[in-house]
């Protein structure tokens, strides 16, 4: 029923009351769900760095070398784990809150330079491959792990190029000056 028109700002008042209510609860599930989203795919991240870093234990058991396990370098490695983990549920919100997906293997029509890409142009890149892994090698104390971890990096940055060369060729301008505010890592 349509209200009379005397009384329509009062009724159109309610109606947005109820759909800017209803928007409020909407995006806040949203958010939730990006959330857990997020935490549960970074979860595998910190899985895949821990799988490393005890293939490093072994490796330095059969080369003979000792671990460095100690407290300090458990609660270093820790702290580290925590900051690469809570860098990339981050990066990963803000992939997904543009409908995106973090792996995917087809180009995707959003360059994201916002949260935590106003800092680095590769957040999910340096939480997982840089801080998780190395916290991991850390927290186990593997020396091989390290070392792996650290002779990875020159291969990181080389597909990082590829990428952000495809970047380029699809975002031009934007991607450029985006390249020249913000450092990789």
């Amino acid at each position: 029923m349509i209200p009379p028109i005397d009384q329509f700002p009062k009724f159109h008042q309610r109606e947005s009351k109820l759909i800017d209510n209803c928007w409020r609860r909407c995006a806040g599930a949203i958010i939730m769900i990006n959330l857990f989203k997020s935490i549960l795919h970074n979860i595998g991240v910190v899985i895949v760095g821990f799988a490393l870093a005890w293939v490093g234990t072994i490796i330095d058991s059969l080369l003979g070398f000792s671990t460095f396990a100690s407290l300090p370098a458990k609660w270093v490695g820790s702290l580290v784990m925590a900051l690469g983990f809570l860098l990339r549920v981050w990066a990963t919100v803000h992939f997904y809150s543009h409908r995106m997906r973090v792996i995917s293997l087809k180009p995707q029509g959003t360059l994201i330079t916002s949260g935590p890409y106003r800092f680095s142009r590769n957040p999910l890149y340096l939480g997982g491959n840089v801080f998780i892994f190395f916290g991991a090698a850390l927290f186990l104390g593997s020396s091989t792990a390290l070392v792996a971890t650290a002779l990875h990096l020159p291969l990181m940055d080389r597909f990082i190029r590829r990428e952000e060369e495809k970047l380029g060729r699809r975002f031009g301008e934007e991607w450029r000056s985006y390249r020249g505010r913000v450092r990789w890592i």
